[in-house]
């Protein structure tokens, strides 16, 4: 086993430093795992952007890294040896497990919820993490190292369109063709979902999203009317405040539209419309028990997340991965951490 790894280190605004850390032990209940592949998300390029997200405030360095694939390497006493040499996707919430929100089925809201890469604590761009061992899910060799990675952001899917209501037959529309918005429109479309439309202003967005999920993508800038789309679910993936607005017109009485992306912190809502037509208006914040589920998508084939990756960079050009979102045609960057069979 190495002593020690290394991490690349978010330690101040738009700066990533390449350390040298000592390799962490697992706890009695806990894996350590050899990372694979971590996809780059939004909430990554925020944090070493502006060095915060809402309440959330980078105080110090930080590791970045939530999306994450690997080999499990050693366990705690507690946990079974034979463990040793699986690959698995890592769940990376630890909850406390003791709180009402817990123990009710609510463990995405637990008030002490501790989440890779965000602060204080440290994420997964670095060689080696541990995580509560149940949090650590195998997963089929079938499956390649970014897929793995990349089940994190699928659950996010699947929890939006859970939280939507999204069934067989259903009519789904989605603002927002980047990363999320495509795992939602994967999401929906393994859900069930007939009709799936798809507005962003970006036309090699719309055209991905559209070879990825065979939606119908609309450019929100071209007159397009979402009045009369009559939608059971919207799913709100953008974060701008225009795409909520026109996603709540876009429903049909009694349709239900869940904000996905981060937006403004206060808006103006059409409440007198809100209330006569029924409708429901909620949010999600990451998910409860959706990787047995994105599990089973990605390994039978109902969604490819390879296709979603664009681009490839190694732990030393973490900053690279970070503003690859610069590029138009850019949709899922992955950093390889350590090169894997798959």
């Amino acid at each position: 086993m190495d002593t020690m790894m290394r991490a690349s280190v978010l330690t101040g605004p738009q700066r990533i430093e390449l350390q040298e850390r000592p390799v962490p032990e697992p706890g009695p209940d806990e894996a350590l795992v050899r990372v694979g592949s971590v996809g780059v998300c939004g909430s990554d390029v925020h944090y070493y952007r502006h060095g915060r997200i809402g309440s959330m405030v980078v105080e110090g360095p930080l590791v970045l890294g939530h999306e994450v694939g690997g080999t499990i390497v050693a366990v705690g006493d507690a946990v079974d040896p034979a463990r040793v040499g699986q690959r698995v996707a890592l769940e990376p919430q630890r909850p406390c497990r003791r709180c009402r929100r817990c123990k009710t089925g609510q463990l995405n809201l637990c008030p002490d919820m501790e989440f890779f890469a965000t602060p204080p604590v440290d994420g997964a761009f670095c060689d080696y993490v541990t995580l509560p061992a149940d949090f650590a899910h195998p997963v089929p060799d079938s499956l390649s190292d970014a897929a793995v990675g990349l089940l994190e952001p699928l659950s996010v899917g699947i929890w939006a369109n859970r939280k939507g209501g999204t069934a067989a037959g259903s009519r789904v529309f989605i603002t927002g063709a980047g990363p999320i918005g495509a795992v939602a429109a994967l999401s929906a479309r393994a859900m069930g979902a007939t009709d799936i439309i798809v507005s962003d202003p970006v036309e090699s967005r719309r055209q991905r999203i559209t070879e990825l999920a065979s939606a119908q993508a609309v450019d929100p800038t071209a007159g397009f009317d979402p009045s009369d789309l009559e939608a059971d679910v919207f799913l709100e993936c953008s974060g701008a405040t225009p795409a909520l607005l026109d996603g709540l017109r876009s429903l049909r009485p009694g349709g239900t539209a869940v904000m996905v992306g981060h937006g403004d912190e206060h808006i103006s809502l059409p409440v007198q419309d809100i209330q006569v037509r029924e409708v429901t208006l909620t949010g999600i914040f990451r998910y409860v028990d959706t990787w047995p589920v994105a599990i089973s998508l990605a390994a039978t084939g109902r969604v490819d997340l390879d296709a979603l990756v664009t681009a490839r960079f190694g732990l030393d050009e973490v900053e690279t991965a970070l503003t690859s979102d610069a590029d138009p045609l850019s949709m899922k960057s992955v950093v390889v951490v350590n090169e894997g069979d798959r």
